[in-house]
């Protein structure tokens, strides 16, 4: 008989299993298998464990683990028999294990599919979370070794861990026998499983980075003895922003009698700090920091700042040592922002921290700002500040974090926080590379729900130093998936802070109609054609002249916003001299009085060489508004105004010195609101019941068996489909002419004649295809002609096919992408697809409001609508199919790819005249699975 231990031998160890999580207080763990070399550890996690909570998992007083349980919960066979530990610093913190069992509740192998499950966590690490992040991975690991429920035994007592289960979102059903409450639970995830596990995803990963951004006390470690050099800057740009809690500086050279540095208490080592540390930035060489890091993870530290050069960016050997100082960190339970980083800012009233090279401290406002690159972080600091008070009131920073190689916190961990961040309502990122884009997807189009996401993408070529999964996709398709999640992709740093200043200072537009009004007919025309260009519908131009007072550009905003023909208002203004000419605060006022009094529609203001005007329209504010104490022209309203940050809630008006950056912001504003509206309705992935998913699942299996990844047949691949609802026209072989004769006879006439090698395949327009032939005798014509023009019948492979009805050729595929996930893509067959890329897509799984928005996202859709008197064609039957294509591939992560060419799209229904489908073994782990770090 077989023994665990000699089973052991013959699983090898499941490497995959590894992973670094997140737990519910920000800090980390690692999650891993347990092996026989953990003996010694189980033995001294169970010591630190409490009496009550050995009672809770044995029901009984238990204080020690003999030899033999340290030998049965130490021997795996990692597939009836699963141990997981969860580490911080190497030691264990907690433990779960499965056993499979069988119908009578005693241990059993393979086809059984029940095992029970047990946790046992120490004491001074319940409350974090971690039971929660263990189930969700040791059901990631039964439901890979094909287990598909738990049933656990919980003392009533023990409430905590009963939660656990309940809370986890699982279908469970419930019994109480012999005091033992029994939890049996379903590992299929449900709808409810993964919002639990997305929702303590987000809290986590928010309150990882709210640790590093808000932290309690800080040591920078680095500084100098002597003024200059980068921590003695940063030690220095820490104290002068007014950071309130306790700051140290840290050097190894500095001299044992050495007590302060700038006022600062200084210190030898974060070791010789008598007190907690929150956050340390580290600014020593490379080869310095993996003694740092592991000073800090001993002292307790919870985050790092690492600004150090000399990692991945900097060829092989760094990126090793990358590697080597995440995996140091997160043994600790630290996160790392960096290595290679300019820092991180935090304006709120509380923090003002800034850790970071930047010399001066942002003003405090409502935008969050990414970036991975530091010299671009400059350049957005110092772009927002020179944009006329664009880092004023309600326009400045909230929070700026740049990641540098971003090894650990990436711009994913960053919008988590975002996401419920009351400080932050508009989000600006400018993104070198997405190592995550199915997760960063996820993630935009639930903060892009709640508030707006404007970013830059780097034109797809990683930067040295930056792990990024590779993808097959075109660069255009991951920026149009962007867009279809609701991020506002913008191309440039000057459109990505136009953009941004216009969200956070004005609300959203309802519609895409704009007044444009100005002292400039020229530029009010200029202005007019700039919005026919983007997509709006602009009004004909106010022109106020250019002898047009405060008053008047008053009078005509009110007048404009007031309008419920208008959505938006653009002001176009340029200097004008002469006694009674508007200065600029002046005008400044007056347009903002009249904003004030219809709040609900956006103003945007073109300037031309007005420098003060964006100033004043940024700081523009009085205690007596013109529209409530003071009419224009008065005396009062004369008077010089006094400028003030504005109250609580108003909004600032943005000012552009060109009108078609004012009006791409518009539009990009128009876009993103529509978005906001279709996303409060997204529709529904419908269900159909004549799909197959069990038995499309035994197929694909069967076929799998066969090997890696395959091409199936012809046959194999109608089989599947129709398991899906998804017929495929019937192409029968002809090798011959008598065999095409034969065909064509089964099938009924007319047929058509199609040669299907490689180089002809889908080429009508080489002549590959010959269409309805009516008899034998065109058949045979036909078939001569094929055979003479291109060659020998095995070098043509002809097919005969029944005739489908007329109608629009199209193309509907789907691929699995690494880095994406599961994309489905629609064009017509043919030069509009293969030369001009006109292509539509989706994330997969596409609702049925999704389906209708990618049937009509292609620039030649107007052929599938009736264009110029042809008759429309069946596009609801065309997007019953593309959502069926999306159910299968949903359903199984084994097919990689579906292609059908040609869809024929008829007046009524539609034909699929081909098809191929790639199997493949589905990924161990992806963004459906349990809660993971990215894998160092």
């Amino acid at each position: 008989m077989q023994t665990s231990a000699d089973r052991q031998d013959r699983y090898q160890y499941p490497a995959h299993w590894e992973a670094d999580v997140v737990l519910r207080d920000g800090g980390t763990a690692r999650i891993r298998p347990i092996t026989v070399d953990d003996a010694d550890r189980l033995v001294s996690f169970y010591e630190q464990v409490s009496d009550e909570s050995k009672y809770y998992r044995f029901f009984a007083p238990y204080p020690r683990l003999s030899a033999k349980d340290v030998h049965r919960f130490t021997h795996h066979d990692f597939v009836d028999r699963v141990g997981l530990a969860a580490t911080i610093g190497g030691e264990f913190i907690a433990t779960v294990r499965y056993d499979r069992i069988g119908t009578d509740g005693l241990p059993a192998s393979g086809p059984a599919d029940e095992a029970e499950v047990a946790f046992l966590v120490q004491d001074a690490h319940q409350g974090r979370g971690v039971a929660s992040a263990l189930l969700e991975h040791i059901a990631a690991v039964a439901r890979e070794r094909g287990i598909r429920r738990f049933a656990a035994e919980v003392l009533p007592a023990n409430n905590k861990m009963i939660k656990v289960f309940t809370d986890a979102g699982y279908t469970q059903k419930r019994s109480f026998e012999d005091g033992v409450v029994r939890l049996e639970f379903d590992l299929e995830p449900t709808d409810r499983s993964l919002a639990v596990q997305r929702a303590r995803e987000q809290r986590a990963e928010a309150r990882s980075v709210r640790r590093l951004l808000a932290p309690g006390s800080v040591a920078v470690v680095g500084v100098g003895r002597a003024p200059g050099g980068v921590g003695r800057g940063i030690l220095g740009n820490i104290r002068e922003a007014g950071y309130p809690g306790r700051l140290y500086a840290v050097n190894k050279a500095f001299p044992e009698d050495l007590k302060e540095v700038d006022g600062v208490p200084a210190h030898r080592s974060v070791r010789d700090i008598d007190a907690p540390v929150d956050l340390a930035v580290v600014a020593v060489p490379a080869e310095h920091v993996p003694a740092v890091v592991a000073e800090c993870g001993e002292h307790g530290v919870q985050g790092l700042v690492v600004l150090s050069a000399g990692y991945a960016e900097s060829g092989p050997e760094g990126r090793e040592r990358q590697r080597a100082l995440v995996r140091a960190a997160r043994a600790y339970g630290m996160r790392i922002i960096g290595p290679n980083a300019f820092g991180i800012i935090n304006t709120a009233a509380d923090v003002r921290l800034n850790a970071s090279l930047a010399p001066e401290m942002p003003r405090p406002g409502r935008i969050g700002l990414f970036a991975q690159s530091g010299a671009i972080g400059i350049a957005l600091l110092s772009r927002l500040h020179r944009r006329g008070g664009g880092v004023t009131g309600v326009t400045g920073v909230s929070t700026f974090v740049s990641a540098g190689n971003r090894a650990d916190v990436s711009g994913n961990d960053v919008l988590q926080y975002w996401y419920d961040d009351p400080e932050t309502d508009v989000v600006l990122m400018y993104l070198e590379s997405i190592g995550n884009p199915r997760k960063f997807t996820r993630l935009a189009r639930r903060t892009a729900a709640a508030k707006p996401l404007v970013v830059v993408q780097g034109s797809g070529t990683a930067p040295q130093g930056h792990a990024v999964r590779a993808t097959r996709l075109p660069y255009a398709t991951v920026s149009a998936l962007l867009r279809q999640a609701g991020v506002i992709r913008v191309d440039t740093i000057t459109e990505l802070v136009d953009a941004g200043l216009l969200l956070a200072r004005q609300p959203l537009p309802t519609g895409p109609r704009v007044a444009i009004l100005g002292n400039s007919e020229s530029l009010g025309v200029l202005t007019y054609d700039r919005c026919l260009a983007e997509g709006l519908r602009p009004a004909r131009p106010v022109d106020l002249t250019t002898g047009a007072r405060a008053e008047d550009f008053h009078r005509a905003l009110a007048a404009a916003l007031a309008d419920d023909t208008n959505d938006a208002v653009v002001v176009t203004a340029i200097p004008a001299i002469g006694e009674g000419s508007p200065g600029d605060a002046e005008l400044a006022q007056a347009l903002r009085s009249a904003a004030a009094a219809v709040p609900g529609k956006p103003v945007l203001v073109v300037h031309v060489e007005l420098g003060g005007l964006a100033e004043a329209l940024s700081a523009a504010a009085s205690t007596a508004p013109w529209a409530v104490d003071k009419a224009p022209g008065t005396a009062e309203a004369a008077a010089p105004a006094t400028l003030t940050t504005p109250p609580e809630g108003t909004h600032l008006i943005p000012a552009y010195p060109a009108a078609e950056r004012a009006v791409r912001a518009l539009a990009e504003a128009v876009k993103y609101a529509e978005w906001r509206r279709e996303a409060a309705d997204p529709g529904k992935v419908p269900e159909f019941d004549d799909i197959d998913e069990k038995g499309a699942a035994r197929l694909i299996g069967e076929l799998l068996a066969r090997g890696e990844g395959l091409t199936i047949s012809d046959a194999e691949t109608c089989e599947l489909l129709g398991r899906y609802g998804i017929p495929v026209r019937r192409a029968l072989p002809a090798p011959t002419p008598d065999a095409a004769v034969e065909a064509a006879r089964a099938l009924g006439y007319p047929v058509a004649l199609k040669a299907t090698a490689p180089h002809l395949r889908h080429r009508a327009d080489l002549g590959g295809v010959r269409l309805d032939l009516a008899d034998e005798e065109q058949l045979l014509r036909a078939y001569t002609e094929l055979t003479e023009l291109f060659g020998q019948p095995e070098e043509l492979r002809p097919v005969v096919q029944g005739m489908a009805p007329r109608g629009v050729d199209t193309v509907v595929r789907a691929v699995i992408d690494p880095a994406a996930g599961a994309v489905l893509s629609f064009g017509l067959a043919g030069a509009a697809s293969q030369l001009l890329g006109d292509m539509a897509h989706r994330l997969v799984p596409v609702t049925d409001r999704e389906a209708a928005s990618l049937v009509r996202s292609i620039r030649t859709a107007p052929l599938l609508f009736g264009w110029r008197g042809s008759t429309p064609v069946d596009t609801p039957a065309l997007e019953e199919l593309l959502l069926r294509v999306s159910r299968l591939v949903d359903d199984h992560p084994e097919v990689v790819a579906v292609t059908l060419e040609p869809v024929v799209v008829a007046p009524h229904g539609v034909s699929v005249l081909g098809a191929t489908v790639r199997l493949a073994p589905p990924p161990a782990r992806g963004d459906l699975g349990p809660r993971t770090l990215p894998a160092y």
